[in-house]
């Protein structure tokens, strides 16, 4: 499989993420089912995974770095707001497109 194609699965998977989370409100986004993490946290969790592998490593740069502390690899659970982690997110994968 050629890196163009998995890069295109990527930009598919991101698209129906968002799809899927369409209409989750804060309040909804807060919840947390124990011993899952809430969709928050989930949200904020895959950005800083972005961030990781396509920003700090690929291009040397680190766009939001107190998001590792809140919803890195092995951090505690919390329930952050969705419009914050959602914005985060967003940020990152604009960044992450780059180097793409």
């Amino acid at each position: 499989m050629t890196v163009q194609l998995l890069v295109t699965q990527l930009w598919f998977t991101r698209s129906e993420f968002i799809r899927c989370l369409d209409g989750v409100t804060d309040e909804e986004a807060r919840r947390r089912f124990e011993p899952m993490n809430s969709i928050g946290w989930i949200v904020g969790h895959l950005a800083d995974q972005e961030n990781r592998y396509w920003v700090r490593f690929a291009q040397g740069i680190t766009i939001i770095p107190e998001l590792k502390e809140l919803v890195g690899y092995g951090r505690p659970p919390s329930s952050p707001p969705l419009d914050d982690m959602w914005s985060a997110w967003q940020r990152i994968t604009e960044n992450a497109d780059h180097y793409l």
